[in-house]
């Protein structure tokens, strides 16, 4: 059976390597923390797998890679493409950094564990009917849904400009995004046009690489790929 959607565009996730922050479950948003050892094994895995010449992430397809300026996301694509590859890259000038990939703004939440923000909340005399949810509610002196919404709004409206001439695969323009757990997951909502307290569950675990695509090679049926059939190997 014909693969229907064959040569549509396609958005790659890849978030950044564990740190000890996203080891232990504290929220890192703005502080700069390098990989852990594992956290760089994690990001080789994955890069020898799907990053290369004929593979998954195939840097010759690639229109565009936009990366989080976070310490931990430019280690992740340093480390996950070939040098090669990324000389190429910023040669033709593919490569840039953007704060609209920047994790969430947790304010008052930086470092905290779930079950701490949740203390701090009720002692500031919020979430008395329900508890906190970052997707509904934001963060104390950080983002809210809104202005998180906003930037990544902006973000897909350029990536959509590049996938636009060439949904039937006219020209390669795979794009790749590297940066962090909580944004990549808002990013998705924000492709299926879902608000961001929409409940829609996700997982993306450090070093892992999400996809999402269209269907009928049409720009306004934007979807995700529940599973993705790798390329044949020579």
């Amino acid at each position: 059976m014909p693969d229907k959607d064959a040569g549509t565009p396609r958005v790659f996730l890849y978030r950044h390597g564990e740190t000890e922050w996203s080891k232990s479950g504290r929220y890192t948003g703005i502080s700069e923390l390098e990989l852990t050892e594992h956290g760089t094994k994690q990001v080789q895995a994955s890069g020898k797998i799907i990053v290369g010449q004929g593979k998954l992430i195939d840097p010759s397809n690639v229109a565009h890679v936009f990366i989080s300026p976070r310490k931990r996301a430019v280690q992740t694509f340093e480390i996950a493409f070939s040098d090669a590859d990324k000389e190429t890259l910023r040669r033709d000038n593919k490569v840039s950094e953007t704060e609209r990939l920047a994790e969430w703004g947790y304010g008052l939440y930086e470092g905290l564990l779930t079950r701490q923000i949740r203390e701090l909340r009720k002692e500031h005399g919020l979430d008395t009917e329900r508890p906190w949810d970052i997707w509904r509610d934001g963060c104390e002196k950080g983002e809210s849904p809104q202005e998180v919404t906003h930037r990544l709004d902006s973000l897909i409206q350029e990536i959509r400009a590049i996938h636009a001439p060439n949904m039937h695969g006219e020209n390669p323009c795979d794009v790749v995004l590297v940066a962090h757990g909580h944004l990549l997951r808002a990013f998705t909502k924000r492709w299926l046009g879902y608000p961001m307290e929409f409940p829609l569950s996700m997982m993306l675990e450090p070093g892992a690489v999400g996809v999402l695509s269209y269907q009928h090679h049409s720009i306004d049926e934007p979807a995700f790929l529940v599973g993705y059939g790798f390329p044949l190997q020579g």
